[in-house]
């Protein structure tokens, strides 16, 4: 089994930011999966993943946002996209 999806919020902490998490859990319980999600407010951590404007949106590691709030739409088809991506090929192939 794979570890839980991880999804860290980037910023500063500010309604903005509080936006974007809310929007990530509707978009999770929309989807009906789970996933670890974080806010990252300190500088040196957000700095890391190279982003240049907040709220920034980073999945499995991969920045899918920066400097906008995202629809839940967009926020849904991300969190697709990297669930196929944590699946085995073999698991992929099974119908």
């Amino acid at each position: 089994m794979s570890p839980a999806m991880e999804i860290k919020v980037l910023g500063p902490g500010c309604l903005k930011c509080d936006m974007v998490e809310k929007r990530v859990k509707s978009a999770l319980a929309g989807l009906g999966l789970a996933a670890e999600v974080e806010k990252v407010t300190d500088l040196q951590r957000m700095l890391s993943y190279g982003i240049l404007a907040t709220p920034g949106l980073v999945i499995d590691g991969r920045i899918v946002s920066s400097g906008r709030i995202p629809r839940v739409e967009d926020i849904e088809i991300w969190i697709r996209e990297a669930a196929r991506g944590r699946h085995s090929p073999k698991e992929e192939n099974r119908s």
